[in-house]
């Protein structure tokens, strides 16, 4: 089932975070990973659902307001504070939860991003016990269950829903508006900070844009068809972008600045240390760090496959498309060089490198895709 498919099932109140199965899944493995999460993680509310037609099993998971508090205090989620408290944002704390803003409204306290990472940061660290498997997949005691499932294709998909109210009109007041300026709280509020960041630096760099756009053209129309007019408009242009740029990115330090200040990320601590890749593998053994029992990789190892392996193929790769490039310039030539052609013909080799450039392109994806889990053992 496609995200869009699943998608038109069931509302988004219903529903934060969608995990769909492959048709082939077992009913052990449906038992199983329900049971771990009930367990595991109380707080969540799991319904499964069968599509008659791909006979395919998914899990529509959602929580309770109450549930929902509880795992913003958990994971540190800031949220603004009451004028009369001072104002600001602060991170969300259960024992004070009467000092933030729109506390009491269950449907407007949490945007739909909110909820869906509170439920997402549940579910990646539903952990392992010592000696727990599933048919012949072992787990590391603490090690996370959803992630290594995903990586190993029991889990299909793993995506939060849309909400289609805010969707409609997020369309009319930012996608199809026009020379309007971009909702960006809304955007904010509903794909969260950094898309809302990344918006606002796009559009902060499209409006800048217009400066040497302006100027450049005003310098293109007086410019003289002289050699000489035409190198001291190179080198004034030149200095102006030099200028320009220096001038956009203190801009854009003070406009990012305000940003990050507004939607409460400017004092956010760094990330904590992430978990390893569901795909790597190695040998089990106990960190000298943190004595607990980890996957292991010798350094050598990466190094060697990377010398013998990752290396030539790379080499190979570039190779091979510059000896394909060669061929169609080569080809290009002769068929200039015959006069009787067709003149839809002469367009041939460029066609032919086109086609092998897309083609050379989704197989180069694979091979990269390769050597990255590879590089994970």
């Amino acid at each position: 089932m496609s995200h869009k498919a699943w998608m038109k099932t069931v509302p988004t109140e219903n529903c934060d975070v969608l995990m769909t199965f492959p048709d082939t899944t077992d009913d052990h493995t449906l038992l199983w990973l329900l049971n771990h999460i009930r367990l595991g993680i109380p707080e969540l509310i799991v319904q499964v659902r069968h599509h008659k037609h791909t006979r395919v099993y998914a899990f529509f998971v959602t929580a309770t307001y109450e549930s929902l508090l509880r795992g913003a205090d958990e994971i540190g989620l800031r949220k603004p504070v009451k004028a009369e408290f001072g104002g600001g944002m602060r991170s969300f704390s259960c024992e004070e939860d009467y000092i933030y803003e729109n506390i009491e409204n269950e449907l407007y306290f949490f945007t739909s991003q909110e909820r869906q990472n509170i439920i997402r940061y549940w579910l990646e660290n539903l952990r392992a016990k010592q000696g727990e498997s599933l048919h012949n997949i072992h787990f590391l005691e603490g090690q996370p269950i959803i992630p290594e499932l995903a990586a190993r294709g029991v889990i299909q998909q793993l995506f939060p829903l849309h909400e289609q109210r805010i969707l409609k009109r997020l369309m009319k007041s930012w996608v199809q508006a026009v020379c309007e300026a971009q909702p960006l709280d809304e955007i904010c509020d509903y794909f969260g900070v950094k898309i809302a960041m990344y918006f606002a630096w796009l559009g902060f760099y499209t409006s800048a844009m217009v400066y040497p756009a302006v100027f450049g053209s005003i310098l293109y129309t007086f410019t003289e068809s002289d050699q000489t007019s035409q190198d001291i408009c190179c080198v004034v242009f030149a200095i102006f972008n030099v200028i320009w740029a220096t001038l956009f990115l203190e801009e854009w330090k003070r406009r990012g600045a305000e940003f990050a200040y507004k939607w409460g990320t400017l004092d956010t601590p760094a990330e904590s240390i992430e978990e390893p890749r569901p795909q790597f593998r190695g040998v089990k053994r106990i960190s000298p760090v943190t004595s607990a029992e980890e996957f292991y990789y010798p350094p050598w190892k990466r190094l060697l496959f990377q010398c013998l392996v990752s290396l030539p193929v790379c080499l190979a790769c570039l190779s091979f498309i510059f000896l394909l490039m060669l061929g169609c310039f080569q080809l290009q030539e002769f068929v200039l060089s015959i006069q009787e052609l067709p003149r839809i013909i002469r367009f041939l080799p460029k066609i032919v490198l086109a086609v092998i450039v897309t083609t050379c392109d989704e197989v180069y994806k694979k091979i990269a895709y390769w050597l990255n889990d590879m590089g994970a053992w």
